[in-house]
């Protein structure tokens, strides 16, 4: 059985939810430091399931910094992942910072997400490519 941070448990049992399955063995693969795919259906979780060892993750090791980007081909589903990680993120209490980053983006964020950046980042490929090009990108990108 895998065992969730307390304050991740108790937000599942607040909601009168156990986690799924798929849910469970996405964190059990990350923990163990393997790859994994998903394919589920419509509402079975999979945001959730994806961003579950972040979620632990933090909740167990707070940091500031990157600790996961998420490259999404869509700027509109990037926007969604962010609503639907925000709110169990602030249910929980937990200080992570998910942000944006596309073409919609407004420069003056863009300039703090580098100086500054989100513990998750969600961004396109162009995007990415853009950010990827600055000389201080690494610093970003590093640990």
């Amino acid at each position: 059985m895998i065992d969730l941070p307390p304050v991740v448990q108790r937000w599942f049992d607040s909601k009168g939810w156990a986690p799924r399955r798929h849910q469970l063995e996405m964190l059990e693969r990350a923990r163990a430091g393997r790859s994994a795919l998903l394919v589920a259906a419509t509402g079975a979780g999979k945001t959730l399931a994806g961003f579950l060892p972040t979620i632990c993750d933090l909740a167990e090791n707070p940091a500031d910094g990157l600790h996961t980007l998420y490259v999404s081909p869509l700027k509109a589903l990037a926007v969604d992942v962010q609503r639907n990680l925000i709110g169990p993120i602030e249910e929980m209490g937990l200080p992570i910072r998910v942000e944006t980053r596309t073409g919609d983006t407004p420069s003056d964020r863009k300039a703090r997400q580098r100086s500054k950046p989100p513990q998750v980042l969600l961004t396109t490929p162009e995007s990415l490519s853009l950010l990827l090009s600055y000389p201080d990108s690494v610093t970003m990108f590093e640990g």
